[in-house]
């Protein structure tokens, strides 16, 4: 059916509720709009669904929600898991509960027992949840750091993370296998209910999730000597953060935490943020503000799923709050990892870390300092979950950090994402050690770029939405794709990898071999004098992204040699 079908179907079927009839006839007229909400059917991508809500096939709401449960569903017959059910977590944003509790009714129709969190719970805490009661899968409602016009749908598996390859595409199959809206099976609570389909999650598994972290920590009788004498500024940004990472920090010893008041309870408007992202330095203003009352030594802000972590700390110097990128506070965790568990002697001699190609590389020099394999994945924390599935399978390295550039790290294999709340936790007994040995965060960071280079990293996007914008965003990577450049402005090119042909190819000695890494759409550019960039699509936003990493010898030089490789990768994509 064309647009104009599809969308005068959903207007007069009664199959759809008279809210969303309501709200397309609203839009009556408008061509744009009512094009924009049915070109296509929302895609079940790789990580699930992500979208702006609202009444349309390429929108979230409860029909696009049943429909992958439907999918998902099937899958989980055809693969005999009905029994062990599926757990359910979902956020803080706008129409999650319901998303959630439309995903349990149509696993349950479909006989499959379906596991729910009782109330909004951070993202980790499902990946933890699911393998603690051996369920087949795992959903959370969240749309992460999107801005509050978007929710999404993310799909784990038995072993915690997110999906992958070839499961991926397989639920894929089954989710896109489904044509008509009349195919997808759902219930009543109240049936599901009495069919022993229905399970609420509470508290005992919250309980397990703040033992699981307790046992990483390396230092406690520090964090009991220095937990009143650091001061900590907290935000949820309205989200999901707020009481675990409260109740880990409290139960660890630190007594001076402060949580700004008008971020703290649950808003799936985000009224006080216009984009509720810790990467985003406006989302730290409260924060801040409180910070300069009370003297904060630390700022931390989570995102509304609880899977991000964005810090500031406070400069010795100059008095001011200095921003730490994802590269940067990765980095603090990682040495502070690596280093105390060596004094410790309780660094395995197969220890591994796992990061992502767009992801700093000053990591590179950490691990090769104490002896760690580092492993490089493509870009998404499901690839660094997937590396612990491979180590357990294969018994061969044993995990003991994963980071990527976009604020998100774990530390141990409790859960298999990107886990806010331990790099919380982490970071904070991080700063009382250092604390305790007369250094603040900023200086341990400055020690950092001394000894092992003055690492800087950058990210630019352009936001091309709709259906023309996708068509553009294409267009973008193939141009560079067919014409790689040899150059990038002072920089040769020492090799150029496609990841969507699988190819290196080694500009030096003109030889190609293979990535070694999975398919994707990703462009990556080895340049000389340790510098490189990276060009993709986002997989969540109508966005191209391109990453720039430099090497300096000094803060000045690596700023002024980020600012000119910037230049020169603008000039490639934006010609």
């Amino acid at each position: 059916m064309d647009v104009m079908s599809v969308y005068q179907k959903w207007c007069e079927d009664p199959y759809f509720d008279e809210a969303t009839r309501a709200e397309l006839l609203a839009i009556k007229g408008d061509e744009k709009e009512i094009e924009e909400r049915f070109y296509k059917d929302l895609a079940f991508g790789t990580g699930g669904l992500r979208g702006i809500l609202g009444a349309g096939t390429n929108r979230m709401n409860i029909y696009t929600v049943r429909k992958a449960t439907q999918g998902l569903a099937n899958y989980i017959v055809k693969e005999h898991g009905q029994e062990k059910g599926v757990a359910i977590a979902y956020d803080s944003r706008n129409y999650s509960p319901e998303f959630a509790r439309e995903a349990a009714l149509c696993l349950a129709a479909n006989g499959i027992q379906a596991y729910v969190f009782d109330s909004l719970r951070p993202t980790p805490e499902l990946s933890f949840a699911l393998r603690q009661l051996g369920c087949i899968s795992g959903i959370v409602i969240t749309a992460s750091h999107n801005p509050p016009e978007y929710n999404g749908y993310k799909v784990y598996w038995e072993d915690g993370a997110q999906i992958t390859a070839p499961k991926d595409a397989e639920i894929i199959a089954e989710v896109n296998a489904i044509t008509d809206y009349t195919q997808v099976r759902t219930m009543t609570l109240e049936q599901a209910e009495e069919q022993g389909l229905y399970h609420e999650i509470g508290k005992s598994i919250d309980d397990q999730y703040m033992e699981a972290l307790k046992k990483l920590v390396i230092h406690p009788d520090i964090i009991r000597e220095q937990g009143s004498k650091l001061k900590i500024v907290y935000t949820p940004l309205h989200g999901t953060g707020n009481i675990p990472v409260r109740r880990i920090l409290a139960e660890l010893g630190f007594t001076n935490v402060y949580v700004v008041p008008e971020q703290k309870l649950p808003d799936g408007d985000f009224p006080t943020v216009s984009y509720p992202n810790p990467e985003d330095k406006k989302a730290f203003a409260l924060a801040l503000k409180l910070a300069e009352q009370v003297g904060a030594d630390i700022v931390l802000a989570t995102d509304p799923d609880a899977d991000r972590l964005g810090i500031y700390a406070k400069d010795p110097q100059t008095g001011e709050y200095e921003a730490f990128t994802g590269n940067m506070s990765g980095m603090i965790i990682l040495e502070y990892i690596l280093s105390q568990k060596k004094a410790t002697n309780t660094l395995p001699e197969n220890g591994a870390v796992v990061t992502t190609i767009v992801s700093g590389k000053m990591s590179r020099e950490i691990t090769r300092e104490y002896g760690v394999k580092l492993i490089e994945t493509l870009t998404g924390f499901k690839y660094i979950g997937e590396q612990i599935k491979f180590f357990e399978q294969n018994q061969d390295w044993q995990f003991l950090f994963g980071y990527e550039e976009s604020y998100g790290c774990l530390e141990g294999t409790h859960a298999r994402d990107k886990d806010a709340v331990v790099a919380v936790m982490a970071l904070c007994e991080a700063a009382a050690y250092y604390h305790a040995n007369g250094l603040t965060l900023c200086e341990q960071m400055e020690n950092l770029f001394e000894k092992y280079g003055y690492y800087k990293e950058g990210l630019c996007t352009i936001t091309l939405k709709g259906m023309e914008g996708a068509a553009k965003i294409e267009q973008i990577l193939e141009k560079i794709r067919k014409n790689p450049p040899t150059e990038l402005g002072d920089w040769g090119v020492k090799s150029f990898r496609d990841y969507q042909s699988g190819v290196v190819r080694d500009l030096s000695d003109h030889t190609e071999y293979p990535t070694g890494l999975p398919t994707s759409n990703v462009l990556y550019f080895e340049l000389e004098k340790d510098a490189w960039c990276c060009i993709r699509p986002s997989g969540t936003e109508p966005k191209v992204k391109y990453y720039i990493g430099v090497k300096g010898v000094n803060q000045k030089d690596a700023d002024e040699k980020l600012a000119a490789l910037t230049d020169a990768v603008n000039a490639i994509v934006q010609e």
